[in-house]
């Protein structure tokens, strides 16, 4: 993943010292590379002390924020003083970025509040944003009014700020893939491709067929088979599957990867049971958990929007996702439930794991034609859950996310399972089930909760409920 780039803006008034500008510019650059970030900025050559405060200065900031149109992720505004709001939307409006929008202000300290030292942010900040609303630029606030840029609270929420960039970002032109029909008995993974491509996502499809008709052409010792081959066993311990099995898996791998690259795909959902199984003799679970483990999300029985979801999670985090079901209570504790499936999650999330069969199915389609499943008990830790949806009846995108943990505790149980407690889970349940969401979701280690839900809510202009507690 590339470092995150912030286009830069440094608001200055003349009213307050001219020198609470400079040295802001300079503290909030410094601690911008410090914690990795890049930056687009006007300088003190272009600008007095490189900040904005009249409309030729926020011409200037628009021409160059322009030229750096494909590098800004999303623009930081700085208030190291009052600064000037006229100028601060004029930069903003005249770049044109459509990126998220972050406002930060300096705090006042106590014995410094004669007009030497005096800054008055916490009152320009409201100004600043009271014309952006009146500009129609969508923005975020930090989780204080006013935040020094070296505090703690300010490092986490520009980490915060900067996933919400890369969501955004990464769901601009996305393209995903569909391998095979919707499996008959799962009406609830139905979507719009429609209303994807409104929100900017292609989806591409793909008929099984075809891919077996593709398989069937390559031979057993084309040197991409042997490659997938070596990795599959390089990836999970395979003891006691039949290499006939393994064989199928390497070839259909080199078979959705040429595909995927033609199509410059990010991810894909596959019509998983039972066609699988009983046309061509495995499972593609340990395909997919290797798709998702490199970045490459890949949700089971054809759930794009779920998929989506996953990678919503992934843009935000920089780590693989994986898709469960919301699967069973746990004992009688309202606030975990077990999450499962069969399974084709990544091996980031597991303590340990083998490639094993699809136990689900198996009494029904034979045993020896479910090899490929992945599994083994979750890693406990942090979590962060996403679902999204299409709303066919209202016409647009929706979603769901919050924030809850994986825990030790260890139900018997096959397949990739775990434990996740959620505060608030019964009122969430209420929500899944009112509002008619699909009984997979996906999850991420890692604690990004109010970052997506800003990006998809804020700036994507989805209808998304963030989830936090019973509140």
């Amino acid at each position: 993943m590339s470092a995150t780039t912030f286009g830069v803006i440094v608001g200055n008034r003349g009213f307050f010292p001219d020198v609470l500008a400079r040295d802001g510019r300079e503290e909030i650059l410094r601690i911008l590379e410090g914690q990795g970030y890049k930056t687009v900025c006007l300088t003190p050559q272009d600008t007095k002390h490189g900040a904005v405060e009249t409309l030729q200065e926020a011409h200037k900031c628009a021409d160059l924020f322009k030229k750096h149109r494909e590098e800004i992720d999303g623009v930081l505004v700085t208030l190291p003083n009052f600064g000037d709001e006229r100028a601060v939307a004029n930069s903003l409006r005249m770049a044109g970025l459509d990126v998220p929008v972050l406002i930060q202000a300096y705090p006042d300290e106590p014995e410094k509040m004669l007009m030497g030292g005096r800054r008055d942010s916490f009152c320009g900040k409201i100004s600043a944003c009271n014309n952006l609303w009146q500009y129609g630029i969508r923005y975020t606030l930090t989780a204080r009014h006013t935040e020094a840029p070296s505090s703690e609270a300010f490092k986490h929420d520009l980490a915060s700020f900067a996933a919400t960039c890369r969501v955004v970002k990464g769901l601009k032109n996305l393209r995903v893939g569909v391998l095979g029909a919707r499996p008959a008995a799962f009406n609830t993974v139905r979507f719009s491709e429609k209303l994807l491509e409104h929100a900017g996502i292609t989806v591409e499809t793909l008929d099984l067929s075809e891919v077996f008709g593709r398989v069937e052409r390559l031979k057993d010792d084309d040197s991409k088979v042997k490659t997938k081959l070596q990795g599959i066993g390089a990836y999970v311990s395979t003891q006691g599957v039949p290499q006939p099995s393994l064989l199928k898996m390497a070839k259909f791998g080199v078979v959705v990867d040429e595909w995927m690259a033609a199509n410059e795909l990010a991810g894909t959902s596959v019509q998983c049971w039972t066609s699988m199984e009983e046309f061509f003799g495995v499972v593609p679970c340990t395909l997919m958990s290797m798709m998702s483990n490199n970045l490459l999300p890949s949700a089971c029985e054809t759930d794009m929007t779920g998929m989506i979801g996953m990678y919503v999670l992934q843009l935000a985090s920089e780590t693989p996702s994986a898709i469960v079901d919301w699967n069973n209570n746990y004992g009688d504790d309202p606030d975990k439930c077990v999450i499962f499936h069969c399974s084709n999650l990544p091996k980031h999330f597991f303590e340990d794991f083998k490639m094993d069969f699809q136990e689900i199915i198996a009494g029904s389609v034979g045993k020896e034609n479910t090899f490929g499943t992945v599994v083994g008990k979750l890693k406990s830790g942090p979590v962060t859950y996403c679902r999204v949806s299409t709303d066919d009846l209202k016409g647009g995108m929706r979603a769901y996310v919050g924030e809850g943990e994986t825990t030790d505790d260890r139900p018997k149980s096959f397949g990739g399972y775990g434990v996740l407690k959620v505060p608030g889970l019964q009122s969430l349940l209420q929500h899944v089930c009112k509002n008619g969401f699909e009984h997979h979701v996906a999850v991420n280690h890692s604690r990004y909760g109010a970052a997506i839900a800003e990006a998809l809510g804020n700036y994507k202009r989805w209808d998304v409920y963030h989830h936090q507690g019973n509140t």
